[in-house]
Parts: structure tokens; sequence; C-alpha cells
């Protein structure tokens, strides 16, 4: 089929679409059908469909077929939505926050001014923190049964800074890298943006299924593997050690890099020893202080072996140069008055409570989550829509995601995820209400 005849077909599809002559929902016919009705290969079919696809309109759904998208949502809800309008209940971002805490910041703030040496906070640091800020990081980080020496810690500027720089220095352009089915949106955007290929292996039980990644290591030439054994975000499972020591062994046996993500790790206070602990040699452990203290605390740490160390060096310094000195000088305040620890405690129980009411709220539907996390996974029944869900509570004013970001097969599975920790306490039962009345809305429709 030439370019002239292929082009316009396309075009009318996405005019029908955007019309609302194909309402969103509506079920297209399937390539063969298409490519017999219109006198085309089937291969130029398929290819009308991904481009349908790229352009947002449609959405091809492993054994169930092409449907249009709910035009009104953004694409990438979940990740590229950060920014949520005046007005609207964000159900979408965990930004977790306690009374006072603002009275802290003004605390700090003011004890940091009076400090001795104010002209070091203007001064360049060391790309991987000074020695006295790597030894805050690891004393927090043996209390969570890790061990480990500064000289192993770096200091980087978050969470997800840590990611891209581990990312950055020990994969290349091309390198496949394991990851759970379902997993967290910001290292799919990493991935995208370094050109790594995700490898997405199903889940099995608390974790991903271990024999699957067995296989998939026989197969291909994995060069890491990116997991969230604490606290998984979005599932929230919290992987048992038996589980934790046969990935340790597929990981040396196969000479993998663990990517460990630990951000949500803190929530479980009596989790199993971490991997790093297992395989200090072969892992790298990443967290930060954006979810036990404030999101705009952008001050995180990254453990790992002495032979990669220069390495991430080497990419702090491309990125970022240095985690900044203030920030960097009032984390580890907190670290040091035992600040970070009762935030902690108190952000176990507040996320224990929030569960709860998620629980009442929306009994009878199918949840996964873990009784201390700020997030659940609400799977929706097989003939509801997520993304209609997602547009008709868009509509109501709450912000929630749909399983796309998270996902990395193909297949995306109908399921919304809930964060918890954004809302008002006093808000979230009425909140979460309205959410289970919209699901049962489309049930009965």
């Amino acid at each position: 089929m030439t370019q002239a005849r292929y082009q316009p077909l396309v075009d009318a599809l996405a005019a029908q679409i955007r019309s609302g002559e194909l309402p969103p929902g509506t079920r297209l016919p399937t390539h063969r059908r298409l490519a017999a009705h219109h006198g085309i290969a089937l291969v130029t079919a398929t290819r009308v469909y991904a481009e349908l696809e790229a352009m947002g309109l449609v959405s091809g759904e492993v054994g169930r077929g092409t449907f249009v998208r709910e035009a009104a949502l953004p694409r990438g809800l979940g990740v590229d939505q950060q920014a949520v309008a005046a007005g609207v209940v964000d159900l979408n971002f965990n930004y977790p926050s306690l009374p006072g805490q603002a009275q802290l910041l003004s605390r700090a703030l003011r004890q940091l001014a009076a400090q001795g040496d104010l002209e070091a906070l203007l001064r360049y640091a060391p790309h991987g923190g000074r020695p006295h800020e790597r030894s805050c990081v690891v004393r927090h980080l043996a209390l969570r049964g890790l061990t480990v020496a500064p000289d192993n810690v770096l200091v980087v500027d978050g969470a997800q800074h840590g990611l891209a720089v581990t990312a950055a220095a020990l994969l290349k352009p091309g390198d496949v890298v394991a990851v759970d089915a379902l997993t967290y949106p910001g290292f799919k955007v990493l991935a995208e943006m370094l050109h790594l290929e995700l490898a997405p292996v199903p889940a099995a039980g608390q974790g991903m299924d271990l024999d699957v990644l067995e296989r998939l290591c026989t197969r291909r030439r994995v060069r890491a593997v990116y997991i969230m054994p604490t606290l998984h975000n979005p599932l929230g499972w919290v992987s048992g050690i038996a589980w934790r020591r046969r990935l340790v062994a597929i990981v040396r046996r196969h000479g993998l890099i663990a990517i460990e993500d630990a951000a949500y790790a803190f929530l479980a206070d009596d989790a199993p020893t971490p991997l790093a602990a297992l395989a200090p040699e072969a892992t790298v452990y990443v967290s930060g202080l954006s979810k036990n203290v404030a999101t705009g605390l952008r001050f995180g740490f990254v453990a790992a072996p002495a032979a990669w160390v220069h390495k991430l060096e080497r990419a702090i310094r491309a990125t970022t140069w240095n985690t900044p000195a203030i920030i960097t000088a009032l984390a580890c305040a907190w670290l040091g008055d035992g600040t970070v620890t009762r935030l902690e405690a108190e952000k176990r129980r507040d996320a224990i409570e929030r569960q709860a009411i998620a629980r009442k709220a929306l009994a009878g539907l199918t949840l996964i989550s873990h009784p201390v996390s700020y997030f659940v996974w609400l799977v929706l029944p097989p003939e509801v829509r997520a993304d209609h869900v997602a547009a008709v509570l868009q509509a109501d004013g709450i912000s929630v995601s749909t399983a796309e970001p998270f996902a990395t097969s193909k297949q995306v599975p109908h399921a919304l995820r809930l964060a918890l920790g954004s809302v008002a306490l006093d808000r979230l039962p009425a909140v979460l209400q309205v959410v289970r009345q919209r699901v049962e809305e489309q049930v009965d429709r």
C-alpha cells in the first residue's frame, strides 16, 4: 500500500475518534478484519493501529483487542502529571507530611544560620559527600540492617537521582535490565532516556517469578535486575528471606548488577535483610528522605561496592556535581538528632491508619496492598476499563493513576493505584467512597 493510501486511513480513524464518532472504549476491528475491509495487507493494518497508538488514541490489549482510549486522560498519567490543578484531590502522587513538619524546618534553618562555618555551605563539596555526611548515612543504614563503610556511601539529590547515577555509571545503551511486570514509573522513564531494554518478569507470590528470571538469564544476556523487595511500588509486597537468598544466587550465577530500590523500605520496620547485606559485592542500594521526611528535601544516598564507587562519583559530577550543602546539612542534622527516626515511626502509624480507612471504604473490591504502606492497588472487575474510571474521577476533581505508567509488559491490567499519603486524613474516607461509587457505576453500566 502506498503512503498516499495508507495515511488517509490513519487520518480518517483519528478524526472519528477525536469527533466522538468512535467513543472511548469502542473495540475496533481486529487487524485481519481491518485489512480485509480496506483491501490492505495485514502488516499495513498492524501499522495503522501502531500509529494510532503512538498518537495516544487507541490501546492494544493482548487477548482483548484494540480499544479507543479515553481522550480526557493525559498520556502517561502517573508519570508526567505531577502538577495537580488547584482544588484537585491527589490520589496519584504520595507526598506524606505530618502536622508540625514546617515548624521543624523553621527551627532547623534557624539552627543552621547560627552555626559557625556558613562559608562552607557556599563552596563545592566532594561529589559523593563529605566524610561526616557519609558517616551520618552509615549510621542510618545500620538501623535498616545494612552495615557499610563510609567509603561505600555516596550522597545524591534524592533516590531518583541515585537511580539515574547508578544506571548511567554502570549500564550502557542496549543493556537488558530485568524488572517486575509492574514497576516504579520513574525507572521506566530513566530506562527510556538511557536506551536500556527492560525485560518484564511476572510476579509470583511476594516478588518477581525467579523461575522466569532464571530462564531469562539463560536465554539472554541480562546485565542487571531492578527490584523493590521491601514495600514494592505499586503492589506493596515485602519479599521473604528465602526469595531474597534465591535471587542473590541468581545474581551471582549470572553476574548481574542488583539495583535495590528502598524508597519505601522505612515503612516495614521488621523486613528481612536487605539484598545489599546478602550480596554486598553485587548490589547497589538506593534510598532517600523524600517519603520518610519530605518530598522537597532532595537528599538521597547510594551504597555500593568499592569497585563501583569511582564510576558513581563521576556520574554525580556529570549530573549535579554535588548535593547542595544546605540540604545536606539539614538532612544530616535530622539524621543525627533522631528526627528522621521519629518521623519514620509516626509515618508508619499514619500509613496503618490510612490503610484501615481504605480497606473499610473499598470493602468488597479487589485490593492488593501492605498494611503499612501509602498506596493501594485496586484491581477492577473484568468489564470495567481503568481509563474510563480515571476520566470520571478526574471530572469529579480526583486524580488517580491507571496501571499504564507502571506496566513494562504489553499486557496492561485494568487497575488503579491509589496513593493514600497526600489527602488530609479527615477527607480520605469520603474521597475513597467516591472512588468506590464510580467503580460500581461502571460495573452497573
